[in-house]
């Protein structure tokens, strides 16, 4: 197989183009082409023209021509042997041990870690503070239209996990030298995912698709002999002499206690276990304080993005409502940057704590919603929040209560026109663009909303932000507050084995542990972490 890439054509191009440009790259007849696939199809809008960008994995009839060609072509980067993306379970057991491997949390890392776990014979027991997917999705639901919230069962906690209530991306920036994000995504598609999730540049899900395929994946894990415990908290890890060797639980449904065994235990526990981590944090699992970010999120017509980003193209059914990512060194020595951009989305409340406001951005698979929202975030370090390992939890809960205060102690967020917070003016009422936010957005001042440091940062970012993207300081567009869940807070370092610094046994994993960020990259993570559990059982 041939890995051709940078096969660039018009947007509107037959469907005899492609093959048509594989011949005349490889210099082959049609004959001589047995198949080509797609594995990534991106866009190039850089200039006016907008651009189709192909790579593709070609098959030959002749082995021997494939061989010529590649050796004709040594020294090109874009003709290259294809590689083998197929996924190889490391162990294979047909009975499971006596003593099963635990894993807590059933977020996309927890998820991952349990089915491979379960592909290689083990059978884990995975334990889930909140409730199953769908009951979960009424609980959250109950916040946004009714302000009632379910401290157990919300954005944060429950089957699938905080990326449930999200864009569902599936991009990252990591190094994939051994195609594992091929590995996630193929097992997305399995569980019933649109299958264009494996060759589109920046694929995504959707929160609504996401529920059912998050749901046929429990169910291939439990035909495996695995084990899903809903509403069960870890209250307490038992260790004797640096290694785990059990869990206390707690059975939220009836208040009941018990005690499980456990000589391997996965932490894939999410970025907002905050009491888990205090009680890690008690038993002296080592963990450190760590940078992240804290922000607004900020609404614009879909149409304006789409039009600054795609110009003419703007509206094509093939290129979607359109993203953008954007960065700022503000001149205070701060860095400002576009989070978890949402295209055709909703701004949503995710706190999982009471009298607290936290907002993140959700968009459903077709993103035609009327709104664009992103991130608009600061980046801060434990120097801003010294005290410890938890001081960075400490500092997001002051954010969070004085945000329910200034909404109104309503679970409404506080808001503010880009253009009234640019200029340091409260805002009184709305403009052009109407906020998603529910339960509802409660215009104010923002500027105690943040630090100063921070405050002062993004005032500077908008106006160089709306340099880069036509419309983007508009003074219509909407900051609702607060987002600090952009990442945990803390890292629960771990070594090489992917085991706790210094307790064994114990795998930190995932975002909350910050070993991830984002959807796929939890995913990876909880397949490496699963591999590095069977080389020690």
């Amino acid at each position: 197989m041939i890995r051709l890439s940078e096969l660039k054509l018009p947007l509107d191009h037959p469907e005899h183009a492609l093959p048509a440009l594989i011949h005349n790259t490889l210099n082959i007849s049609p004959e001589e082409l047995k198949s080509f696939s797609i594995y990534k199809r991106s866009y190039d809008a850089r200039k006016q023209k907008l651009l189709l960008v192909y790579i593709v994995d070609v098959e030959l009839h002749s082995a021997q021509l494939e061989a010529h060609l590649l050796a004709k072509f040594t020294g090109n980067s874009h003709v290259r042997p294809a590689p083998d993306m197929a996924y190889h379970l490391v162990a294979k057991f047909s009975e499971a041990p006596a003593i099963r491997p635990v894993v807590i949390g059933f977020g996309p890392c927890g998820i991952f870690a349990a089915m491979m776990l379960a592909q290689m014979g083990f059978k884990p027991i995975v334990i889930e503070r909140g409730k199953p997917v769908r009951e979960r999705t009424k609980d959250t639901w109950g916040l946004w239209r009714k302000r009632v919230l379910h401290t157990e069962s919300n954005v944060q906690f429950g089957e699938g996990g905080a990326g449930t209530f999200s864009d569902g991306k599936l991009w990252s920036q990591i190094k994939d030298p051994r195609f594992l994000g091929r590995k996630v995504m193929t097992e997305f598609v399995k569980a019933g995912a649109p299958e264009e999730i494996l060759l589109v540049s920046k694929p995504h899900i959707g929160t609504f698709r996401l529920v059912k395929v998050v749901e046929n994946m429990r169910e291939q894990i439990i035909a495996m002999g695995g084990e899903i415990r809903f509403q069960q908290r870890v209250s307490d890890f038992h260790i004797e002499n640096g290694h785990i060797r059990g869990l206390t639980i707690e059975n939220l449904a009836d208040g009941s206690n018990y005690d499980l065994r456990a000589d391997h235990v996965v932490l894939a526990l999410g970025h907002s276990s905050r009491d888990t981590f205090a009680k890690l944090h008690e038993r002296g699992v080592y963990m450190e304080a760590k940078p992240f970010s804290v922000g607004f999120r900020i609404e614009h017509p879909q149409g304006l993005i789409d039009r600054a980003r795609l110009g003419q193209h703007a509206g094509h059914p093939l290129l979607g409502a359109a993203d953008y990512k954007l960065v700022h060194h503000a001149s205070n020595g701060r860095s400002v940057y576009s989070f978890c951009m949402c295209p055709g989305g909703t701004v949503v409340a995710a706190t999982s704590e009471e009298n607290r406001v936290v907002t993140n951005g959700m968009s459903q698979y077709s993103r035609n919603e009327r709104n664009a929202n992103a991130g608009i975030v600061v980046g801060i370090s434990p120097t801003d929040y010294p005290g410890g390992p938890l001081a960075g939890i400490a500092f997001q809960r002051q954010l969070e209560s004085h945000a329910f205060t200034l909404g109104g102690s309503t679970y409404e967020a506080p808001g503010q026109l880009v253009g009234d917070f640019i200029a340091g003016k409260p805002s009184t009422e709305l403009g052009s663009v109407e906020p998603s936010y529910k339960p509802g957005v409660y215009l104010t001042d923002l500027a105690s909303a943040l630090p100063e440091y921070a405050i002062t940062a993004m005032r500077e970012a908008l106006p160089a932000f709306g340099k880069k993207i036509k419309g983007f300081d508009m003074h219509d567009a909407v900051l609702t507050g607060v987002e600090t869940r952009t990442s945990s807070p803390l890292r629960i370092t771990r070594g090489s084995d992917f085991q706790s610094l210094n307790v064994k046994g114990l795998y930190p994993a995932g975002e909350g542990a910050s070993y991830a960020g984002g959807i796929l990259s939890a995913g990876v993570d909880g397949i490496e972490v699963a591999e590095a559990v069977a080389k020690f059982i």
